[in-house]
């Protein structure tokens, strides 16, 4: 990392973890932007269930020290939402959990690596960490307890942000940790899964009746940020019908595309990306199934006028 990447990113200062019920803290990292998520712990009586780990060795070592401040009880297991490497890159730090996850997120923590993407986001102090992928993982639905409180993790059903998103719901505090479903002030985020499959995961998360949700970024919020991603998502959609209609590229799509309420959320340049597997839908392409992600990449690199995005993990 460069010396005025390092002063940014120490600029942001370290994630907060707040309770949002009794004995359910949500480590809410600012400012949410590329590889700075959202994590979660819940303390039981004898031992914490942690949700995702965080992308750098600095960053999850300070979501430990956050846990240890609130209880000494260990963390026996670590719950992953997807594989994408803010969510998974420290899952090694919590070395007395099992780490679970759905099917498809284990086969995706175990095809990334960590690190290597100087291109894309400049350099990166990621440290000392290696790949560890769920060792327990689950279809649909799996029960986990901490205590007597009930922890319902929950397979989104389709491609949406990734193949193999899950949430953890709390029925009865009414808390939904929901992963990269939702963004809270920054863009949404569908190229490695699926635009109308998240449309549709947006249904299923509703039909929780969550009254706090902890999104994968962002400020803890309620449920009306469903209607806001879901009209970022509706927007993607018709952009890339009149693209296709138009014979026009994804990035020349996004360079003409009025964002509107959503031209002050950050990472703008996600729209590109969004647009590659909306258009590839349209074209035909199965929810979730394998596109370009470099060539996106490089296009949303081009939105931006070239140069690494933003990036302060």
């Amino acid at each position: 990392m460069t010396a005025h990447a390092a002063d940014a990113a120490d600029a942001l200062g370290p994630g907060v973890a707040g309770e949002v019920a009794d004995g359910v803290y949500a480590y809410v990292q600012p400012d949410g932007s590329w590889w700075i998520n959202n994590t979660g712990f819940l303390v039981g009586a004898d031992d914490v269930i942690a949700i995702d780990a965080s992308s750098t060795e600095r960053r999850t070592r300070a979501l430990l020290e956050a846990i240890r401040d609130v209880t000494p009880r260990p963390v026996q297991t670590l719950v992953n939402t997807h594989h994408h490497g803010d969510h998974t890159n420290g899952n090694c730090l919590f070395t007395d959990a099992v780490v679970v996850g759905h099917r498809n997120c284990r086969e995706g923590v175990k095809a990334q690596a960590i690190g290597g993407l100087e291109a894309v986001f400049g350099d990166v102090d990621w440290g000392d960490l290696t790949i560890r992928p769920p060792s327990l993982v689950f279809d649909n639905r799996l029960d986990l307890y901490v205590g007597d409180r009930l922890v319902e993790l929950h397979f989104i059903g389709t491609p949406a942000h990734t193949t193999g998103d899950v949430v953890a719901w709390l029925p009865e505090e009414r808390v939904l940790f929901a992963g990269d479903l939702v963004f809270n002030g920054g863009t949404p985020f569908v190229l490695m899964g699926s635009v109308e499959g998240a449309l549709d995961a947006l249904e299923v998360l509703g039909g929780f009746g969550a009254a706090t949700i902890v999104p994968g970024h962002g400020p803890v919020c309620g449920p009306e940020v469903i209607d806001d991603v879901r009209g970022y998502l509706e927007l993607v959609r018709d952009v890339a019908v009149r693209a296709v209609e138009a014979g026009v590229t994804p990035l020349e799509a996004a360079r003409e595309t009025d964002l509107g309420p959503y031209s002050e959320l950050h990472d703008r340049e996600r729209i590109v990306g969004n647009l590659h597997r909306a258009m590839a839908e349209l074209a035909g392409a199965d929810r979730g199934a394998p596109i370009d992600i470099l060539a996106a990449f490089g296009d949303m690199l081009s939105f931006n006028g070239g140069g690494p995005l933003r990036c302060l993990a």
